[in-house]
């Protein structure tokens, strides 16, 4: 066990390593968290802004690492429309591999003491039957704002990159890369789409760095008048030969003009390029949440597993 608190881009890439062995022999028991390009977009872009409320702690065995927590705590973010947010309860990402089940034990007593005081959430996988047990003998309960029609629940879909539709972009927009347009225009797209947002052009550097981040693998819309109105990064684990959606997002300007489904089918296309034989991403599932849900599933994705959302009172 590694004591240190910090987390580290090393961290950072051991915690990818244990990501792609875990989608090699159980890729439903894979945290939404914990996926490779999760971790990659979650540091990349959080490093500067948020590092100073990240703690970890990772376990070992034989030298390999087999279960890890990383708990954001307590934090104000600014966003680029001057507001600011207080975070006040905290929270954890975790992974812990199939053959060690009873480390999970240790990582929820540590996440108590680290975060103690407030209140603790967590998203455990739903087809996770001994770990939800674990959860709820250590005093978590059901996050009551995932329940009903407007939860906050996420699934993740998958498909395998055969049988792709051709992309058709309305007229006048054409697709470009982070490579060609260049980081300004990278940053912007994301802040339209997500606005308010704490992302910055520091933020997109960290992302950048962060591997497995690809400049041809960042796709982006371009409009007519030179507005970049999506975008789209795609993370590549070549082990596995699987990517990932991480985010995705539409300029509000542009949207219900096919740009997200046109996107998306152009990025499974040069993902499959890169080596990917499958692809999947993440939407939240409730039923009151249907607009991103319903694009993916029109571009042939479907549900493959789902969290279970926690929490225990402070």
């Amino acid at each position: 066990m590694d004591d240190s608190e910090r987390v580290t881009a090393a961290d950072v890439q051991l915690m990818q390593g244990l990501a792609r062995h875990v989608t090699a022999v159980r890729p439903d028991l894979v945290n939404s968290d914990a996926s490779v390009g999760e971790l990659a977009w979650i540091w990349g872009k959080g490093q500067t802004s948020d590092g100073g409320s990240w703690r970890r702690r990772l376990w070992f065995s034989g030298g390999e690492l087999v279960a890890w927590g990383w708990a954001t705590l307590p934090r104000r973010i600014r966003r680029n429309d001057g507001s600011v947010k207080d975070v006040t309860s905290a929270y954890l990402a975790h992974q812990v591999h199939p053959g060690h089940g009873g480390l999970l034990d240790e990582v929820i007593e540590w996440y108590d003491r680290v975060a103690a005081g407030v209140r603790r959430t967590v998203m455990a996988q739903a087809a996770d039957e001994s770990a939800l047990e674990r959860w709820a003998a250590h005093g978590y309960e059901t996050d009551p704002s995932s329940l009903g029609a407007t939860g906050s629940w996420t699934q993740l879909n998958q498909r395998d990159l055969t049988d792709l539709e051709q992309p058709k972009l309305p007229e006048g927009y054409r697709f470009r890369t982070a490579e060609e347009a260049g980081p300004r225009a990278a940053v912007q797209a994301h802040v339209d789409a997500w606005a308010p947002t704490g992302y910055t052009a520091e933020s997109y550097e960290g992302v950048r760095r962060t591997p497995p981040y690809r400049g041809d693998l960042h796709v982006l819309v371009e409009a007519p008048d030179g507005t970049m109105a999506a975008s789209t990064i795609m993370w590549l684990d070549e082990d596995n030969r699987t990517a990932e959606f991480e985010p995705v997002g539409t300029h509000p300007d542009h949207r219900r003009l096919g740009l997200g489904r046109a996107m998306l089918l152009h990025g499974m296309r040069l993902a499959r390029d890169a080596g990917a034989r499958h692809m999947t991403v993440a939407c939240l599932g409730s039923p009151g949440h249907p607009a991103a849900r319903g694009l993916y599933y029109s571009v042939g994705f479907r549900e493959f597993t789902r969290d279970a959302s926690l929490v225990k009172a402070g």
